[in-house]
């Protein structure tokens, strides 16, 4: 019978090893560490991410159990005292740079033209222990903190990410997750919602060359200069006008943004009326529109995550502890769409993802977990006892 890996060591098998051994030396995180290397630490919490473990006791009866077909994968009992102190002291930076060097992988791979580059900034609040956690912002009653996200909807994948508090205002975490990928290329169009309204910041980008598509709040009024026609037979889009923004911002202070911009306004499914907003003044109304409405995708991947993903309930309470089991967490999700590209049974993320947690110790390839297993074929000793 033809030997199989279990399907956890074919999903680790994506992780560039050579990456995380780099960032382990750079970072020191292994230094004077007897019990438990980082690597044993990133394979439990992977396990604990696929596997749906809710505890560190369970990720330490999980893997007790599974003890005998860990060699393979490089993994190890842990004792949950153990992994509990390495969460606490352990780098972040160590995942936190294992996560971005996968995330630019990922894009790289998917990215097929400069129209591809299209780029969704959002954030969203992952509430915590408002008895444990000290260390987060105190908002109206809640602690939780502010996962920011720089997300490639082609790749269906997070290209950047950071964590704040509650109270950080958008903006500068979105210029620091725009650097972290790279030099900002002409061409590349940036998608965000009314967080990011910042007339400086979207000069900036429309000196780099950048696209930009947001919203217009109410109060902002537009300097018509010219009215375009609105193409015939799409009821939704009322007006396609041409303008300057306010030359005065808050203070009397001057506007940086001089240059002329677009407004469109859109009826959406629900009957309200948005007023979109982009720097490109030739592309057509119902493009600009419909990658506005793109913006959604970011929507369905904070809700994705956090029903899948282990991000609403915390295996440790210091800061350091909650930054590395996100940033685990994201790598897991992101080991997820490259196991899932490597086959074409199943299409559904959530499908695959929960296939993997079923089979995720056993021994049959990624690309038959929709087919029946095939039973396990007696040996001697058993065929006596027949």
């Amino acid at each position: 019978m033809r030997h199989h890996n279990i399907v956890l060591h074919q999903i680790q098998k994506h992780v560039p090893w050579s990456v995380f051994d780099r960032l382990v030396d750079e970072h020191k995180a292994d230094h004077r560490v007897r019990k438990l290397t980082t690597k044993s630490q990133l394979l439990a919490l992977l396990f604990g991410q696929l596997a749906g473990a809710v505890s560190l006791r369970e990720i330490e009866a999980g893997l007790a159990s599974q003890q005998s077909r860990l060699y393979h994968v490089g993994g190890r009992g842990i004792a949950r005292s153990t992994l509990a102190e390495a969460n606490a002291r352990r780098p972040a930076a160590v995942f936190s740079g294992l996560f971005a060097h996968i995330a630019a992988t990922t894009c790289r791979r998917t990215r097929r033209h400069i129209s591809d580059a299209v780029r969704i900034l959002d954030a969203t609040r992952i509430e915590l222990s408002s008895l444990r956690s000290g260390w987060a912002d105190m908002v109206s009653g809640h602690r939780a903190i502010k996962l920011h996200v720089n997300y490639n909807p082609h790749a269906d994948a997070p290209l950047g990410m950071t964590l704040t508090g509650q109270r950080v205002n958008d903006i500068t975490p979105a210029k620091a997750l725009m650097n972290g990928a790279g030099p900002v290329e002409p061409g590349m169009t940036y998608v965000f919602d009314l967080a990011y309204y910042d007339f400086a910041w979207w000069a900036e980008l429309d000196a780099t060359g950048c696209r930009i598509v947001t919203r217009l709040k109410t109060r902002t009024k537009l300097e018509v200069t010219a009215e375009q026609a609105v193409p015939g037979g799409d009821s939704a889009i009322l007006s396609d006008r041409i303008g300057l923004l306010p030359r005065r911002m808050a203070r009397s202070r001057k506007n940086p943004f001089a240059d002329p911009v677009r407004e469109i306004t859109v009826r959406i499914a629900t009957g309200k009326i948005i007023r979109i907003l982009t720097n490109d003044l030739d592309a057509p109304a119902s493009e600009i529109a419909h990658l506005y409405k793109q913006r959604w995708q970011i929507e369905l991947f904070f809700k994705w995550i956090k029903r899948n993903l282990k991000i609403r309930h915390f295996l440790g309470t210091s800061e350091n502890a909650v930054r590395i089991q996100i940033f685990v967490a994201l790598i897991a999700y992101l080991l997820l769409r490259m196991a899932q590209a490597c086959q074409s049974a199943v299409k559904q993320p959530l499908a695959f993802t929960r296939l993997v947690r079923l089979n995720l110790m056993h021994r049959r390839p990624i690309t038959e977990l929709t087919q029946p297993r095939p039973k396990p074929s007696l040996n001697q000793d058993q065929m006596v006892l027949i």
